[in-house]
Formats: structure tokens, sequence, C-alpha cells
């Protein structure tokens, strides 16, 4: 499974104090494990896909990101802005206030504008877990779905806790087959990044990818 892990993981840098440098040494080592992507904020998106020219490496931007709480406007003109810079996958998150408050209309017609602004490009959802009940994670998984999502993700990696097998299973139980699933927040050993694959996890949101393939010592970065 070492030699395979690799091609789920999404090396993610997101931290506000993430430098130019620290961008490109996220990009070598991308490269150099053959990660399927980078995920960056949308300020080094060119720088990235500089990077990584010539490599087969995505690169996956954020946006509304962490809080998801800018308007709609915001959050199209952003993903648009950096799939014109070279980004193919984008991360959105949801207005999380608005779906704790039950106008899911909103939720779902915003994931919905995003997804048609950026076209054939990935859009991955990420929900927040952390601030939902069981059952809002399964209804904004069906909004999600609805919508026209690529995935669904579990966090930011910002909130108050990252991915968990029971909410991974929540939103399988949903969407099925229908959408893929992205688990984010927390996954820095091999035996954690293993049973979300065996679950149905189809990509792995993490900032201890090198750990991950190389089976070191355990990273304690927060995403």
């Amino acid at each position: 499974m070492n030699m395979e892990i690799h091609k789920y993981i999404d090396h993610t840098l997101l931290k506000a104090t993430a430098t130019s440098e620290q961008i490109k040494t996220l990009c070598a080592e991308a490269k150099q494990y053959n990660f399927y992507a980078v995920c960056v904020n949308g300020s080094y998106v060119e720088l990235a896909v500089k990077e990584l020219a010539e490599t087969n490496v995505k690169v996956a931007a954020v946006i509304g990101f962490p809080l998801g709480a800018m308007t709609t406007a915001a959050k199209v003109f952003e993903a648009k802005d950096c799939i014109k810079n070279g980004a193919s996958e984008i991360d959105m998150v949801i207005n999380v206030g608005k779906l704790l408050e039950g106008d899911f209309d909103y939720v779902e017609k915003e994931i919905c504008l995003i997804k048609e602004g950026i076209g054939e490009s990935l859009l991955k959802v990420i929900f927040e877990n952390c601030y939902l009940t069981k059952e809002q994670i399964q209804k904004v998984s069906e909004l999600a779905l609805n919508a026209g999502a690529d995935f669904i993700k579990t966090s930011t990696g910002f909130g108050t806790d990252g991915a968990t097998f029971e909410d991974v299973q929540l939103m399988k139980d949903v969407v099925k087959d229908k959408v893929q699933i992205k688990a984010a927040g927390g996954i820095r050993d091999i035996t954690t990044a293993k049973k979300y694959i065996e679950m149905g996890v189809t990509r792995l949101g993490t900032s201890s990818g090198v750990t991950l393939v190389t089976s070191g010592t355990t990273n304690t970065d927060s995403y």
C-alpha cells in the first residue's frame, strides 16, 4: 500500500504564514513522490503551476477558505480566477452558517454556481463536519450531490476537528459512488490513511504526505 498511497494525496500547505519558498518546497516534494496534487491558497496558484510544469501533479486551489462566509459572487470570482491562473481543481468551503440555519437552497445554489463557473474543472465541496450534526452532514452531502459536485470533503483542517471515520461513512452512505470523497484534517499516519482508502475515500488532504509515503516520524502539523 505504501507504494500506492501517493496516488491519493493532495499535498497541502494552507497556513497564513506560508511563503513562496515553502510553496516551492511543497511542489518539489510533490514531484519527488509523485503526489496526485498540491493544494494551495489562490495567491500561490501561478507559482505552483510554474513549479509543476512538465509533471502530472495537479494544482488545487481553496476557495472561500477557511470560513466559507463570503458572498457567493466573491467565491465564484475567486474560483474562476484560480482556474484562469492554472488550477485544475477547486476546494470550496460551504457557507456553514446558512446550512446551520436551514437555508438549504442557498447552500445548494452556491455549489451549483461555482461548479458552473469552473466548467469541467473538478469541484470539491468542504463541509467542515466538526460544526455539523450527523443529520446536517447527511443533508449537505445530498445538496452537494444535487448541485453537481465532483467530491465532498470533510474539513478545512482549520476547524475544531478534522476527518473522522464515522463522518466519512455518513457521507458515503448518502452519495454512494456518485460523488467522490476527500478526507482531510488530522491524517498523519499510514494506518489512518489506509483505513480511509479502504472505506472508499479517493483523495487525502494532508500536510503529512511525505511521512505517509516514507512511514517516517509523525508529522505534527495542524492540517
